[in-house]
């Protein structure tokens, strides 16, 4: 039964939290305990649902393949990895291949295509190599000419001197 305002009296629920009891239009039902919860109490541990270890689900994914295994109770990850690759199903062909990080780029990043900028560092396809194509953060990179190679030798000498003293 819906807990709405006045004019939509049937859209929406109540939080059933104790201390929350939030109007919310778009409600969570709780696949352990089947109460309704807001955005924020949603999650097992923020409303300290009874039943949470039945039925939460943990996976581990594949480094070879990229496949999500999932783990059994007190089961460690690399048991399970270990099992997995045992057992013929890790295919390394269908590792996901790096993409482009450019919002909206499907681009496939391999040896040929791949650029990284002298800004940021970060690694994208030739069509967003210049900062302006990829919202460019900009971060202070360590210098590499021989004046401030020998300026940090020159510290790092004199911070060692001082400390033997």
């Amino acid at each position: 039964m819906g807990g709405g305002k006045e004019y939509f009296p049937y859209i929406g629920e109540h939080c059933q939290y104790d201390d929350c009891n939030q109007l919310d239009f778009l409600p969570f039902t709780c696949n352990g305990c089947r109460k309704v919860f807001c955005l924020e109490h949603r999650t097992y541990r923020s409303h300290a649902c009874p039943k949470a270890d039945h039925s939460s689900r943990t996976v581990a994914v594949c480094d070879i393949c990229s496949a999500s295994i999932e783990k059994k109770a007190n089961e460690d990850d690399k048991d399970s990895l270990s099992q997995h690759e045992k057992s013929g199903t890790c295919d390394p062909s269908k590792k996901r291949k790096p993409r482009c990080p450019v919002p909206r780029c499907k681009e496939i990043l391999t040896f040929s295509n791949k650029s990284a900028c002298k800004v940021c560092n970060l690694k994208v396809c030739l069509k967003h190599r210049f900062p302006s194509d990829h919202s460019c953060r900009m971060t202070k990179l360590v210098a590499r000419t021989g004046l401030a190679c020998k300026e940090k030798k020159e510290s790092v000498l004199l911070s060692s001197s001082i400390k033997a003293f």
